[in-house]
């Protein structure tokens, strides 16, 4: 059944920028004497928040001072300007949800100032302008009341709603929220879904393709 509203996750659905922030946390927290190897911080913190880094990194240790969460933002910001890859398929599935009349938006932890640099160069900002959505404003996920508030701003349901997310703090979002999440895994192992009841795909073409758009494209 083809939805009345999607909402996609930001890093790691529309592009591919976790790699890149995980080796900056990584590297900085060195700095402060604690020692997490850039695989280690993707899978202790990807899909949260730039606070609960600090937060944790603070309780094993790292000294960290009290403008540690705006410089860091710096750092990262300066890496996005120079670019990051735009996630296969996606630019498709947003011209089927287009053709077919579907509306779009955005629900990420992360701040709308670093999506409007990570996602600016490939157009995807100009895309969803206006329909842009951030944990900082609206609480972050696994908390629903973002996704709510994107549903109750669109004029949809639950039912009428499809969450794409990588992560999950996105699936169990999702499912707090009551609507059904495709759970993006590039790599094709779906052990980070767990029990969430997110449905795995490796392509965004799939989900064309479950949304009954495939004839569009």
């Amino acid at each position: 059944m083809t939805p009345k509203l999607v909402i996609f996750d930001c890093d790691g659905v529309l592009v591919d920028t976790e790699p890149m922030t995980d080796q900056i946390i990584s590297a900085n927290l060195a700095g402060f004497g604690l020692t997490i190897s850039p695989s280690d911080v993707h899978h202790m913190f990807a899909g949260g928040t730039i606070t609960g880094v600090g937060v944790e990194a603070t309780r094993r240790g790292a000294q960290l001072p009290d403008t540690w969460e705006a410089d860091i933002y710096v750092d990262i910001f300066a890496a996005l300007r120079n670019g990051v890859p735009v996630i296969a398929g996606v630019i498709d599935l947003i011209h089927a949800l287009d053709r077919a009349g579907v509306k779009r938006a955005i629900a990420s932890n992360g701040p709308v100032p670093k999506m409007e640099i990570s996602l600016s160069p490939s157009g995807l900002f100009d895309l969803f302008a206006g329909r842009i959505y951030s944990g900082h404003e609206h609480g972050p996920k696994p908390n629903p009341d973002m996704l709510q508030k994107i549903m109750a701003d669109h004029g949809a349901s639950p039912d009428e709603t499809v969450m794409i997310d990588d992560m999950p703090a996105g699936f169990l979002a999702a499912k707090a929220a009551g609507m059904p999440c495709f759970g993006y895994v590039a790599d094709g192992d779906p052990t980070r879904i767990g029990d969430t009841g997110a449905t795995p795909i490796t392509h965004m073409d799939q989900i064309t393709q479950a949304l009954g758009l495939g004839q569009n494209t």
